[in-house]
């Protein structure tokens, strides 16, 4: 199966069922290393992962890790340009998950990105972000502690899927032409514009069928979470993009009010109910005034549009929903992507669960991390029905390379997701409170050292930090 590999001998595979992993005692996982500091983080974070396994279950479940290359090191051991070799391919497929260390963006030809290429591979749908706060993390924030969310970001459509054509191509003037001529006159709403003749054209494709795969993995999340956090906001720009951001929250609702419908109520459905609690004998006209902004200056389609919505909503639900019931159900609603984004700042602790498109969720998640201390501290997982990889989400920073100095705590906490997605929650919790102690202990790496107040001198070299964790698991 393997040209240059040669898996271990010991160990199991995780299969699938229905988009779940079943995950034997003894699983084989690939990792791949990584490039730059990969080669300090890595094995601070294999050596914290194995000491929680072993801790939490004193010999009876093991990882047999499989190492197999991606990025620089893989062309130093499969010839230039071979950043991701058919080997590392099969071994992903065979075992089904996968955890990973930074990897190099190619520059000029060939793969755009090594990770979007892993995500587009495997059809890797969803990917999960959590941003949560560690008491200690310096932050430029005030109350960074009231930051816990996981931003859910779709992973293979929107801009990210790399359709696009340079200016000057022969095919994108082809394309803007066709466009001007043709497909904009005959669209009455897009009126007299024209794309200019000196553009780059980019596609930007969201289907039903991606968007509804994302926001189903959200709510089957949000029902494992406290009744506090059960919450799912839809993240979009559909204000401006109405049949492409706007259509994803159209399909975000529409799955979560067909296939979870007896466990989740919309914000607009809760206030509609809410209005007929507190006055049983509400008109259907007041409620739906109570509603809709600006109802006293609606055409008259637009009150009648309103009124049938409350009527619907009353018909359907009221029995199940009715009477405070929806209060401990799933809240689902929606947010215009530029107000999220300052949200999550000025009001932080209003949110849970954000399902978001490809572009909005890569900033978005970026933003949240750096409200409760930055990348360094930045978990990341790729999930599909049949794979998923977790990973860092910073670069690779070179520089940094080789010195033992960097934070170990992106990829450590990748791996605690990475647990928890198989079920081993105990050796996840290890992690997570031996982390969240070292760091309350001042026991942390230069990054989170020179901005503490005062300042940790000297630090903890990235093998030091992964020993201070596993030294304060039992705590």
């Amino acid at each position: 199966m393997y040209e240059k590999l040669t898996p271990p001998t010991t160990g199991s595979t995780i299969t699938f069922k229905d988009g779940k992993p079943i995950v034997p005692n003894d699983p084989i996982i690939p990792f791949i290393r990584g490039d730059g500091t990969g080669v300090d983080i890595w094995p601070a974070t294999e050596k914290v992962i194995d000491a929680a396994i072993a801790t939490a279950y004193g010999g009876s479940k093991k990882i047999n890790w499989f190492k197999v290359y991606a990025g620089d090191e893989a062309c130093e051991l499969y010839g230039t340009y071979q950043y991701l070799p058919e080997d590392t391919l099969t071994a992903i497929k065979e075992y089904g998950v996968a955890i990973k260390g930074p990897l190099t963006t190619p520059i000029g030809g060939g793969i755009r990105s090594l990770n979007v290429a892993l995500r587009q591979i495997f059809n890797l749908y969803a990917c999960v972000r959590p941003c949560r706060y560690y008491p200690g993390t310096p932050s430029p924030h005030k109350f960074p502690e009231k930051l816990d969310v996981i931003v859910y970001r779709e992973n293979t459509e929107d801009i990210y899927l790399g359709i696009e054509w340079r200016e000057g191509s022969e095919i994108g003037k082809k394309l803007i032409n066709y466009l001007n001529n043709e497909l904009i006159p005959a669209t009455p709403e897009h009126g007299k514009k024209q794309i200019r003749l000196d553009s780059g054209i980019g596609i930007k494709p969201i289907s039903k069928t991606g968007s509804q795969l994302l926001v189903r993995r959200a709510m089957e999340h949000a029902l494992k979470l406290p009744k506090a956090k059960q919450m799912v906001t839809l993240v979009h720009k559909g204000n401006i993009m109405k049949y492409t951001e706007g259509a994803f929250r159209d399909w975000g609702y529409e799955l979560a009010t067909s296939e979870f419908r007896d466990v989740c109520v919309t914000e607009r459905e809760s206030w509609i109910l809410s209005n007929k609690e507190k006055k049983a004998d509400l008109s259907i006209e007041d409620n739906a005034r109570q509603v809709e902004p600006g109802y006293d200056a609606l055409t008259p389609d637009k009150k009648q549009e309103a009124c049938e919505e409350v009527k619907t909503v009353l018909a359907a639900i009221w029995d199940s929903h009715g009477n405070g019931k929806w209060k401990d159900k799933i809240m689902v609603n929606d947010r215009i992507a530029d107000s999220i984004f300052q949200q999550i700042q000025t009001r932080p602790d209003e949110y849970s669960i954000l399902a978001t498109m490809n572009l909005n969720g890569d900033y978005l998640s970026d933003a949240a991390a750096a409200v409760v201390g930055g990348l360094g501290m930045g978990p990341g997982a790729n999930i599909g029905d049949t794979c998923a990889i977790f990973e860092a989400t910073h670069g690779t920073a070179p520089k940094h390379a080789g010195l033992d100095r960097i934070n170990p705590g992106s990829v450590i906490l990748s791996g605690v997701m990475m647990l928890e997605y198989m079920g081993w929650q105990e050796a996840a919790d290890l992690i997570k409170k031996g982390l969240g102690n070292a760091i309350a202990n001042r026991q942390v790496t230069y990054d989170l050292a020179r901005l503490m107040e005062p300042p940790v001198d000297p630090p903890l070299k990235c093998s030091e930090f992964a020993q201070a964790i596993i030294d304060h698991f039992n705590d």
